[in-house]
This record gives C-alpha cells, structure tokens and sequence, in this order.
C-alpha cells in the first residue's frame, strides 16, 4: 500500500475513533454527570475539535510534493503521543482509564513508519506516562487540576507497578506489531515485485500476440474465441470486438472441426470467405491447453494465408504445362508442315493439268483451301510456341483503346454490342504496343462473339499500387474487360489459357493461350471471373510506365 493511501486510511481512522469516544462520553456524562468530577470536560471538546481540524488538516496536505509526506508521517505519530497524554492528563492522570490509547500511538508508529520508530514511540510513551504519575504523585499537576492525593492514596508500590506494566506493555506492543508491520510491508513489497512481473510478462506477451506475422487465436472449451490479434484482423477483416466471444464455427467455419479433435495438435487447411466475398486458403495448426491440474483449459490456434503460395503453385503448374504443350506442339507443327508443303504442292500440280474432270477439280479446290487452313494453323502454333519478344514502350491506354474501338467497329460482330471505354487521364503502361494490341483484340472478339444477340463490353483502365514488403511495393495498372455474355462455368475457367482448349466449336484454343503468354511476358498477371449467364470478366495487371500527356 502506498504511503499516501495509509495516510488517508489512517487519518479517516483517527476521526472515527474520536468520533466514537466523543459519542461514548457524551452518552455516559448525560447518564452519570457525577463520574466526570475529575474530568476537565471544556478542554476534553477542545481536545477532539483540534484533533478533527488536525485530521482534516492531514488529508489536505496529501495532494502537496511527495517529499513533504515523511515529515507528514512522523506529525501523525507525534501528534498520536500529544493527544493520548494531553486524553491521561485531563481524565485524571494516575485514575484515567484511557493509558491503554499509548499503545494505539506505538501501533500507528510501526504501521506508518518501521519496528525501530515503534520501540523509539514505545520509549516517549513510557517517559510521558512515567512523567505524568511521577508529576502528578510529587504535587507539581495541581495547576491543572491534578491533586496529588488521589495519587498517594495509591501508594507507592502500586504506582510503580503500574508504571512498569504500561511500560512492558508499550514494549511489547512495540515488539509484536513492528514485527507484523514489518512482515506485512514484506509480504506488500514480495505482491508488488510480482504484479509488477506480471505485468511486465502479459504486456511482453501482448506484444508478442499483437505483432506476430500470423494470425493467433484462443478458443474456449466450449468454442467461444477469446483472443483475436492484429493480425488475424488483417486476414480476415473482422475486428478483435466483433470476434470476441463468438463461436468458432461461425467465425471461420473451417475451423470448427479443431473443437471435436482429441489430439494435442492438429494441422490442416481450411477455407474461409472475407466480408468482400474473395476466397481464402488459411493453413492452421492448433493445440490443445491445459491448466496446472491437467484440465483442457481451450485451444490456441495459429494460421497464416496459403492464397497466394496456392495460386503460384498453380501458376507454376500452368507455366510448366504450358511449356510441355508448347514444346510438343512446335515438334508436331515442324513435322506436319514439310508433308503439308508436298500436298499441296502435289495437288496445285494436279489441279494445273487439263483432263480433270470438274467434280474432281472442286474436291482438289477444298483439298487446297484445306490445306491452307492447316498450314495458317500451324504457323499460329510457331508463333505461340516462339519466345515473345517484346519491344517496350510507354503506351497509352486511353489512345489504344479508342483505335482498338475504330478498329473493331465495322466488324460484324460488334454491330449488335455497345462499348463502354474509360481510362484515367495519363495512364500508360510500359508494354510492347502491338503485342498489347493483339491481346486487347482477342479479348474483345472474344466478348463479342459471347454475344451474338447484343450485349454490352466494358473497358476500363486504372492506376493502382500494390503494397505490401518493401520489395513488393510497385505501381501497376489495372485494365477490366467485362462483357455481359453467356459466361462460362467454373470447370472451363480453370484451363482457359490452355493451348487447344477453347469452348467454340470452331476455335483453335490458341486465342486465351497466346494473351496468357504475352501477360506474362511483361511480369503481368491476368485473372478471369465468369458466372454462366451473367457474363465475363477478365483483370490485367501491367507494370505502369511514366505518366502521359493525353
């Protein structure tokens, strides 16, 4: 306890003593007046009045400097003695049944101060009791009403032996409440040393919890999340308040199969959807709690993001698939392009002679028209199949898309489709343009061959910054083709950029593949969201070039 809330304690303490005996001695003067002949009853009230405005005095100057409350502490104690002499004094002296308050004044000493102060106020009390018998029995109190007879009526023997038991109990009042006091202030200052360690180890650990680079949380036996840190706020977007308390499986239903689990640690994944809607991968591992007396006492659960390590994973599958597939079909193409160049050299000659009859000159026509189709096919395998080269610039996209959209306008399949076209003022990429270009265009007669009743196509371009490490902040652009055609499911979206794999009955699947290359040529990534019959989108990230005058 500190010294100034034993102060305050102690002061209020004194009053309510003095408040006690002025009550019990107003009561018993209204019903014996005649037993308070040898009392000075005028200097008894003044005696508690100075005590109230001494205490009141007390409690005021607790708010002056902290250096001033030892002098403060001492006062308590020397006023203590005063009081209990100036109480002997005026209620008879050698008679008055009050010399038992001394040892209150040791009792406060030992509290307020230390054993020795106690036994230094044990010996003022024993000087000041001895003084006032030895005064009052030699006649020298008789100015203040003290007469010497009512102390040698006593005799001498018996005032000395009333001395000497005040006495020893003053010292042994001393002796015992020091010694408490003091293994009180011992036991005080062992309860600090341990919740100032207590407390340092829960903000240590706060700190811990707080600045992990995972997700943590603890779950009650019964389910309920308790904590919720920083960072699986970050994750999940919901905040430490909306998770307290709530279930485990309605916060991340994943999860909630940790709850039923007997063993120690359990890892695994689970997916869990944020507020916006996005799909996520956590990786989790939990363990089980137990208090000191082996009861499970709840479940800490620590999981981090595997979203992004899954998608790269699957990028790198993609990468090497698409590779294999890229090698084979250069291979194939080399090798059906030379017989490809004898058939149709053999039936141009054919088809040069005169004696062919016209049936069977209209068969060599679709032979070589046929011919020609296989050979423009193979040659669009070469050029998926030949390392882009690239010939960066800063592009901008506004002007690409406006003479993307002059371009495309008179093309059949766009009469029945309105374009929307918007890009920020100065936008520009760093991208080969004709590259861009043919990506842009396949996109596009991709979207308006989704809509061959009409629709709508949607271009939009953007500045954005990704953040993130220090290494992965960068300055992108974002451009979104959106039509509202027939969309596709799931399943194709999964290997749309594929070589060969296309959902037209007459496309090569080589479109979605070549614009995949190109993307990733220029450290891009591309992303497609379909749902069928509510249409498609397709999201390009480009790194951003200097900004550009319109």
């Amino acid at each position: 306890m500190s010294d100034r809330r034993r102060l305050t304690w102690y002061a209020i303490a004194r009053m309510i003593v003095v408040t006690l005996f002025y009550a019990s001695t107003a009561i018993l003067y209204e019903r014996r007046p005649d037993s308070f002949e040898s009392i000075s009853l005028p200097g008894l009230w003044k005696l508690i009045g100075a005590t109230y405005l001494f205490s009141l005095f007390s409690l005021a100057a607790l708010s002056l400097q902290e250096r001033v409350r030892p002098i403060l502490i001492y006062t308590q104690v020397i006023w203590d003695l005063l009081l209990v002499t100036l109480l002997v004094l005026l209620t008879g002296g050698i008679s008055s049944p009050y010399s038992f308050l001394y040892m209150l004044a040791i009792i406060s000493a030992s509290t307020l101060l230390s054993r020795r102060e106690a036994f230094y106020a044990a010996s003022l009390c024993a000087i000041l009791y001895g003084s006032i018998i030895d005064l009052q029995f030699y006649g020298k109190l008789i100015s203040i009403g003290l007469s010497s007879n009512s102390a040698q009526q006593y005799g001498l023997p018996y005032l000395l032996y009333t001395v000497f038991l005040n006495i020893t109990a003053f010292y042994l009042t001393a002796l015992l409440t020091g010694y408490l006091a003091e293994r009180v202030k011992a036991s005080e200052n062992a309860l600090l040393e341990k919740e100032i360690d207590y407390l340092e180890l829960e903000r240590l650990n706060s700190s811990i919890v707080k600045n992990l680079t995972s997700g943590l949380m603890t779950v009650t036996p019964d389910g309920k999340v308790r904590v919720f840190n920083r960072f699986a706020e970050e994750l999940t977007g919901i905040s430490q308040e909306k998770a307290y308390d709530r279930p485990l499986g309605e916060l991340i239903p994943g999860f909630e199969p940790v709850l039923s689990k007997e063993d120690t640690v359990v890892s695994g994944e689970a997916f869990f959807h944020d507020p916006a809607g996005e799909e996520m991968i956590f990786g989790f591992r939990a363990i089980r709690f137990f208090d000191n007396k082996g009861e499970f006492s709840g479940i800490i659960i620590n999981f981090e993001d595997l979203s992004r390590i899954r998608r790269m994973e699957e990028e790198l599958k993609r990468a090497d698939r698409l590779a294999a597939i890229g090698e084979l079909s250069a291979r194939i193409a080399h090798e059906i392009r030379n017989p490809l160049a004898s058939i149709s050299g053999s039936v141009q000659l054919m088809a040069q002679a005169d004696e062919i009859p016209e049936k069977d000159r209209k068969l060599l026509a679709i032979v070589l028209r046929e011919t020609d189709r296989l050979n423009a096919l193979i040659s669009d395998f070469l050029v998926y199949a030949r390392p882009v080269s690239l010939n960066r610039q800063n592009v901008l996209l506004r002007e690409l898309f406006v003479q993307l959209d002059a371009l495309l306008k008179p093309d059949p399949r766009f009469l029945p489709v309105t374009m929307n076209i918007s890009a920020e003022d100065g936008v520009t990429v760093l991208a080969d343009r004709d590259q861009l270009q043919q990506v842009f265009w396949n996109l596009l007669v991709n979207a308006a061959e989704a809509m061959p009743a009409g629709g709508e196509i949607s271009v939009e371009g953007s500045r954005v910054h990704l953040s993130g490490s220090r290494s992965e902040q960068k300055d992108l652009v974002r451009i979104d083709v959106t039509d509202t055609g027939t969309g596709m499911a799931a399943a194709a979206t999964k290997h749309l950029f594929e070589p060969f794999f296309t959902t037209k009955p007459d496309g090569t699947g080589l479109g979605l593949a070549t614009v995949y290359r190109i993307i990733a040529a220029h450290d891009g990534k591309i992303f497609v969201e379909s749902l069928p019959g509510k249409g498609t989108k397709f999201s390009i990230l480009l790194p951003a070039g200097e900004i550009g005058e319109e």
